[in-house]
């Protein structure tokens, strides 16, 4: 520990976590405007204890970080999961979706790096100082932002671009969780995208309603048979990252590859064996699946430095506040109709309002507490992270370049 820097281990962080997780439940609870705008528990929890640190750094200049080795692991259990869950038939059904889904977010990164650049240029700003406030930080999130970064200072005359870029992904984290649950709520109750009909029997694909919890079938052969093909799949995973690294110089997020090899696994060994229990749609498997979700989005909202994002000029500012608009315009008026103005639909808006200005973890805690108050979205589960967590990635780096000029 540094002077006037105070770090929390690994497995404090992690008990610290589950702490504030029951933290954003009960104030959930006690606040109902939270669960009626489909506020995320980790959200409500993690953001207050983010507040708190952010108090004692004022008052005292003592930082408080948290450890998040354990986080980083749960991300894999949670998108190996969802491959688990998926079914070739689903997404065969998914096929039209998945493309005008991607169709729509390529073309909005588009819309975001507009909006960036145009106001940075009235400004008299570089466009790099744009990009910055758009895809960058925003739909590419604090890594993307730290790679960028070097380059836009060095290259582009973005002064403190590294700082900039990840303060900006930090409020955007914020924005992305706030903004999903009012979105989904405003397509759901005032544009008539309720579920025709009950979906709450459904089998899971992640997550268990909160009311559903007492008479849920959870066994620990469950537990253990959904653990070993986890670790089973992200075996494979690391082993398929590494392959793609090495083979053709590919180099994949981790999660991603391991999201494949779920599918890939689910579509196979059942089909071969088909006398051996599967965990796919399991309530043991969406209790895994719900638990390192919460625990992650905690980890990640509570250890926020709101500090950092103190030093963010008034031009950026004004760019997130225009982002924060435009993401909204463009999932009423765009996404919504075009993906067929039905409750799928609005799912997949809360969904968006996630990546395109956070992460796509934050964009399924936004459509999961949406499907737990109304009904499960099944398609929308699927589509969303391969756009998100796939394509997203691979066009983004093309479409900075092309704002920079090449």
């Amino acid at each position: 520990m540094t002077e006037g820097l105070l770090t929390i281990g690994e497995f404090a962080s992690f008990n610290i976590a589950i702490i504030v997780y029951f933290l954003g439940v009960r104030l959930n609870a006690v606040f109902p405007l939270l669960n009626s705008y489909n506020i995320p528990e980790p959200v409500s929890g993690g953001l207050l204890v983010a507040s708190l640190a952010l108090v004692v750094y004022l008052a005292t200049g003592a930082e408080i970080g948290f450890s998040l080795a354990a986080r980083d692991f749960l991300l894999l259990y949670f998108f190996t999961a969802i491959g688990l869950n998926a079914k070739f038939s689903d997404l065969a059904k998914g096929g039209k979706p998945l493309l005008i889904l991607l169709v729509l977010t390529v073309g909005y990164m588009f819309v975001q790096n507009g909006i960036g650049t145009s106001i940075a240029l009235a400004m008299g700003l570089p466009v790099g100082f744009g990009l910055l406030g758009g895809t960058i930080s925003l739909v590419g999130g604090h890594g993307t932002a730290i790679a960028w970064g070097p380059t836009l200072a060095e290259t582009y005359g973005v002064t403190g671009a590294v700082e900039i870029g990840a303060a900006t992904a930090t409020l955007g984290l914020i924005a992305a969780s706030l903004l999903g649950g009012p979105i989904a709520d405003i397509l759901i109750n005032k544009r008539g995208a309720k579920p025709a009909v009950a979906v709450h029997d459904e089998t899971p694909v992640i997550g268990l309603e909160h009311d559903d919890e007492a008479t849920a079938t959870v066994t620990h052969t469950g537990l253990m048979r959904s653990l070993l093909w986890l670790n089973i799949a992200i075996g494979f995973g690391v082993g398929l990252q590494e392959s793609l690294k090495l083979g053709i110089g590919l180099d994949l997020p981790l999660f991603v590859v391991c999201l494949f090899c779920g599918i890939l696994l689910s579509n196979t060994v059942p089909a071969v064996f088909q006398k051996m229990t599967w965990p796919a749609r399991s309530r043991s498997l969406a209790v895994i699946s719900d638990l390192a979700l919460g625990i992650f989005l905690t980890m990640s909202l509570m250890s926020l430095q709101l500090w950092t994002v103190a030093g963010l000029a008034g031009p950026m500012l004004i760019i997130l506040a225009a982002q924060l608009v435009g993401a909204a315009l463009f999932i009423v008026y765009v996404l919504f109709p075009v993906m067929g103005r039905d409750y799928e639909a609005a799912v997949l808006g809360a969904g968006f309002a996630g990546f395109a200005l956070g992460a796509t973890p934050t964009a399924i805690a936004n459509m999961t507490a949406v499907t737990k108050q109304y009904g499960a979205a099944t398609r929308a589960f699927l589509i969303l992270p391969l756009v998100s967590a796939f394509f997203v990635d691979l066009s983004n780096a093309a479409i900075i370049w092309l704002f920079l000029g090449g």
